[in-house]
């Protein structure tokens, strides 16, 4: 098949329905640009939607994946490997956790804690102990577990029956959540920041109400950070940002800086739960993954990245609300660190899909967080001029679609 043959009209004719991607095919990336089939190049906002971490190619992580390559790829979990033992040694030594359960996605990493919450609740209380507290607009992966705990029924249907002992409360109100909390609560989770619901950070004090909630009931509370961890937010973890702490973490995305891997940390005690054969992965901590993740869990960790995150994430919102100044399209602008949301007015809602193109047709490209919602999640090394240029190309972009109107 010749390179002209391989385009985005062989998406439509090759691939299952279930993804409508933009009208271009990246197909090489330099830090935070991207270019395309026809040499266009694009400002890259999206991250991989919170993913390349440290951008494309980043030098970091191209040696540790070929040196891994040049060694061995693959071994599955009848062996351990070195890779995944230094990995998982960083990480312990870097959160609260004492251990790490490596898998392939943020989807596996969830299915994993939740199995773990009622495992645990099994294993110490008794089988009533089961039911997962959850919240409304969450989103923890495509599993049939892990859409059933995600509070957005759209992804459920048509797949019914769902897992029972699901609750779903409204974010950030911890009076309905102590109303669906009792004895039979094995697990609360949580976003710090809902991503996919519309980057909504959680209140301070909701996050604390969450933690004596799940004390006071004997459950255990799991902070999904696939989206939020590895310097996403300022901090190599969200929860390193509050006073709480939470039992179980889950960790991908940024994790492995474009390779995939997913990480789920919590303390010895629980981890014992998990007794041999209880649960597991083929490729879950393989050495390729682990050997990349190592490499950008170092980079990540440096101070002056993560300050920048806080610097950049000001210069970002700034930027915005400039424009919105001028062209009043923003009910809200939101987020956390290099994790942003601009919530478009009610005249334009369910349109965020228009903004994305006419986005990219000014080579810049951005994300949505539901219809209504221009998500950023851009790598975290990207230069203030980048910023810059993208929000001036984003203000053409919005410029045109106001010419254009909303739709009726």
């Amino acid at each position: 098949m010749s390179s002209s043959e391989i385009n985005r009209a062989l998406f439509d004719e090759v691939m299952v329905p279930n993804y409508s991607p933009q009208q271009m095919v990246p197909v090489r990336g330099e830090g935070c640009r991207l270019w395309d089939q026809d040499d266009n190049e694009y400002i890259d906002l999206t991250g991989g939607i919170a993913v390349t971490a440290l951008g494309h190619r980043h030098p970091a992580l191209v040696k540790a994946l070929k040196e891994q390559a040049d060694r061995v790829w693959h071994l599955s979990n009848v062996f351990t490997n070195e890779p995944a033992l230094r990995l998982a040694k960083k990480l312990t030594e870097a959160t609260f956790a004492e251990r790490v359960f490596f898998c392939n996605s943020g989807a596996e990493a969830n299915e994993a804690a939740f199995k773990l919450a009622r495992k645990y609740a099994h294993d110490h209380f008794d089988e009533e102990k089961s039911e997962i507290v959850s919240f409304v607009q969450s989103f923890h992966g495509r599993t049939l577990f892990t859409v059933t705990v995600g509070g957005q029924p759209k992804y459920c249907q048509g797949f019914e029956p769902v897992p029972g002992g699901v609750k779903h409360a409204p974010f950030n109100d911890l009076a309905a959540v102590e109303a669906l909390v009792s004895e039979r609560t094995c697990a609360i989770v949580v976003e710090p920041v809902q991503g996919e619901g519309g980057v909504i950070p959680a209140d301070p004090d909701f996050l604390r109400g969450l933690r004596e909630l799940c004390d006071r009931h004997n459950a255990l509370l799991i902070f999904d950070e696939v989206q939020t961890g590895v310097g996403r937010t300022g901090s190599l973890y969200a929860y390193m940002d509050t006073d709480v702490t939470p039992d179980i973490l889950t960790s991908a995305k940024g994790l492995g800086g474009g390779f995939p891997i997913g990480a789920m940390l919590t303390t010895d005690a629980i981890a014992r739960s998990f007794s041999v054969g209880t649960h597991g992965t083929t490729y879950g901590g393989n050495p390729l993954g682990c050997a990349v993740a190592e490499a950008v869990l170092d980079e990540v960790s440096r101070p002056e990245l993560l300050v920048g995150v806080a610097d950049k994430h000001d210069r970002f919102v700034a930027a915005l609300e400039a424009i919105n100044q001028r062209h009043g399209l923003f009910a809200d602008i939101r987020g956390k660190g290099l994790l942003i949301g601009a919530e478009l007015v009610h005249a334009w809602k369910g349109q965020a899909g228009r903004f994305l193109a006419a986005a990219r047709e000014q080579g810049v490209l951005i994300l949505m967080a539901g219809p209504d919602v221009l998500r950023f999640a851009p790598p975290l090394i990207i230069e203030d001029a980048d910023i810059d240029a993208a929000m001036a190309s984003l203000e053409r972009a919005i410029e045109q679609l106001i010419q254009e109107g909303p739709e009726s």
